[in-house]
């Protein structure tokens, strides 16, 4: 028990710091009455050396005679007696503080103790709730245990646990700020850590579930979270991890660290294991010729691996099929389990090479017979080119329908302007040649043929009206029906002018009358005229004029050998230059531009010729001798380009040959 009169410094210095300086109320109450006293002041001295009388050794009088002498104003009594009090109620307190602080500690110990006993014990817990950052639980303790949120989270990121549910966890240590940290992980990792230590040195697999992705992989849930690398997640490499989130799978444990709670899978190993053993039996059935099954693992453009049973072989996109791919996709899918024929096997390198189309006959064998020449047959258009376009009759057999051979109409530029993939046509069976794997088919000869029944239609002499749809050096195009062009030639343009070029006479889209001169249905030609709607000019010039006729002319050019003179419109004749004086041996007086009068001294109908002269009209006739003279003289002089024609001089030398 402390000294209550005598406190010692330190009980003093606790008791300052923790009391009041005012007096408690029960204190007051305590302290001795002076009400009865009449002087205040020896009131206050009584109770000042009231307990120095309790000692009976004392000499009382010294003690009388010293007390007034020794004491201080009557002001200065009061905090005297205002002091004696605190002081005992101040050591009351100090006990009690200082036992409620051993009891804390006490308890404090007694707790950490408690948390130091657990260790790595697994303890049941209730969860209470859970917040963003834990799931709490009661362990029984003072303070509720705190289980870190993203130990009880699944793959989706749910929380595992709701309220009212038992739990496992291990206590590891009071948190600062309060409560206890347990751990859900290290209580399932020391309940399942004996286990997966037997798989471990058994090398058996465990079944997990993916929980989540982490750098490098995957984590793996088989009792605790073990690392998956993702280099040990399928025997090739794999892209896509998330792929794998939640599924469950066979896993095998490949290294330990108790101390750090660290465990390893490997899925690899596993199924490198299970494809070895595949291998082995897949080897002694495996020949060139073998037919087996197997399952479809990837996907190129140019063909498809399967998984023969520990072995991959290619199936190549030829080899799928007797038709035409244009992906392995459209014929098999990842998964799929299908036959396949082994064509060829390298045992060195392990190479296999399969077929699926060789599974059924090849069905160019009896294309022939089953597609004779004239058959009407029914197709899909696979694909159009350019120059036609595709058909498929069945799967493996197609053929080529021709541009030309899609319509009667030459207007047709490109095929899609008729049919696009995937259109249901007719056909017609032109032509088969089964070594060639070729089938010619055809459209039109699904239409009436315009040109048949065109002779009767269109007999020679018909005038037809037509639109011109294209023009060349040598005539122009009219297309009088759908699908009949006819040919009007430049030399059927005009009677009179001399055309060089259609566009003379005629404009691209221009809508005209021609005349049918003829038809041939058999090469599919139609000729047309213009100038055969006007009367033929010569045919008019010769059925008024005779030899001998006189007619006034206007020359044209000059030549050499003579001047052409337009006698009527369109009609010219020649004057050769023998005939062109009118005095014998005189020079030509014949210049373009100007005017005389000719006699007509010869005429050829069939070629269109009149013989001319200007001499005759004089009286005067040139001699046989003068005649070869100029014809000689003609010959030996070189023609100018600037007065005559090359096709002039062969004209006049075939008058002469005459």
């Amino acid at each position: 028990m402390p000294n209550v009169l005598n406190p010692e410094p330190e009980s003093i210095t606790l008791n300052t710091e923790l009391e009041t300086p005012t007096l408690d109320p029960a204190t007051e109450l305590d302290a001795p009455s002076s009400e009865s006293t009449s002087n205040p002041e020896t009131a206050e001295v009584h109770n000042a050396v009231e307990p120095q009388a309790l000692d009976a050794d004392a000499s009382t009088e010294p003690v009388a005679q010293a007390a007034p002498a020794e004491l201080e104003p009557a002001d200065h009594a009061e905090p005297v007696a205002h002091v004696a009090a605190p002081a005992e109620h101040s050591a009351d307190s100090a006990e009690d503080f200082s036992a409620a602080l051993e009891a804390f500690e006490r308890e404090q110990a007694a707790e950490a103790a408690a948390v130091e006993a657990y260790g790595d014990k697994v303890v049941s817990g209730t969860v209470i709730k859970h917040t963003d950052k834990h799931l709490v639980v009661d362990v029984g303790l003072k303070s509720e245990g705190l289980v870190p949120i993203e130990q009880v989270l699944d793959h989706t990121g749910a929380v595992r646990f709701q309220p009212g549910e038992v739990i496992e966890v291990v206590i590891e240590r009071e948190e600062p700020e309060g409560g206890y940290l347990v751990s859900y992980e290290k209580a399932q990792r020391l309940r399942v850590w004996d286990t997966i230590e037997k798989h471990a040195n058994d090398k058996t697999p465990v079944i997990g579930t993916v929980v989540s992705r982490v750098k490098g992989g995957l984590t793996v849930d088989i009792g605790l979270k073990a690392f998956l690398p993702g280099s040990q997640l399928e025997i090739r490499p794999v892209r896509n991890l998330d792929g794998y989130l939640g599924q469950q799978i066979e896993v095998r444990v490949i290294k330990l660290n108790k101390k750090r709670g660290n465990v390893v899978v490997s899925r690899k190993e596993i199924l490198e294991e299970e494809q070895n053993a595949k291998r082995s039996t897949t080897l002694e059935h495996l020949g060139e010729g073998a037919v087996l099954t197997g399952t479809v693992k990837n996907l190129t453009d140019y063909g498809a691996f399967v998984d023969l049973g520990g072995i991959d072989g290619l199936l190549h996109i030829t080899d799928m099929s007797w038709g035409r791919l244009t992906h392995p996709r459209d014929l098999v899918n990842v998964g799929d389990e299908i036959q396949v024929k082994v064509l060829k096997f390298d045992k060195d390198k392990q190479r296999v090479s399969l077929g699926f189309k060789q599974l059924t006959p090849d069905p160019w064998l009896d294309a022939s017979e089953r597609y004779p020449v004239g058959a009407h047959v029914h197709g899909r258009v696979l694909s159009v080119t350019d120059y036609g376009a595709f058909v498929e009759l069945e799967q493996g057999i197609e053929g080529l329908v021709h541009l030309s051979e899609m319509t009667w109409s030459k207007r047709l530029k490109h095929p899609s302007k008729l049919v696009k993939p995937g259109d249901e046509v007719d056909t017609v069976v032109l032509s088969v040649n089964p070594a060639d794997r070729r089938i010619s088919l055809g459209m039109k000869q699904l239409l009436e043929n315009p040109w048949e029944n065109l002779t009767e239609r269109y007999p020679a002499g018909t005038v037809v009206e037509g639109r011109v749809r294209n023009l060349t050096d040598f005539g122009a195009f009219i297309e009088i029906e759908d699908g009949i062009d006819g040919l009007v030639h430049v030399s059927n343009l005009s009677w009179t002018k001399r055309v060089k070029h259609p566009s003379e006479v005629v404009k691209k889209g221009e809508k005209v009358k021609a005349v049918v001169l003829g038809v041939e249905p058999q090469n599919r030609r139609l000729s047309l005229g213009i100038k055969q709607l006007q009367p033929d000019v010569w045919e008019s010039f010769f059925a008024t004029h005779r030899v001998g006729d006189q007619v006034h002319g206007k020359v044209l050019r000059t030549a050499q050998f003579g001047a052409f003179v337009e006698i009527a419109e369109g009609v010219e004749g020649l004057c050769h230059i023998s005939e062109a004086s009118e005095v014998p041996g005189e020079p030509s007086k014949l210049e373009a531009g100007q005017e005389h009068d000719f006699k007509i001294i010869k005429i050829n109908v069939e070629e269109k010729k009149v013989g001319l002269s200007l001499r005759a009209v004089s009286g005067h006739e040139a001699s046989r001798s003068q005649v070869e003279h100029y014809k000689e003289s003609a010959h030996k002089q070189p023609v100018s380009s600037g007065t005559t024609t090359l096709g002039d001089l062969i004209n006049w030398r075939k008058n002469e040959s005459k």
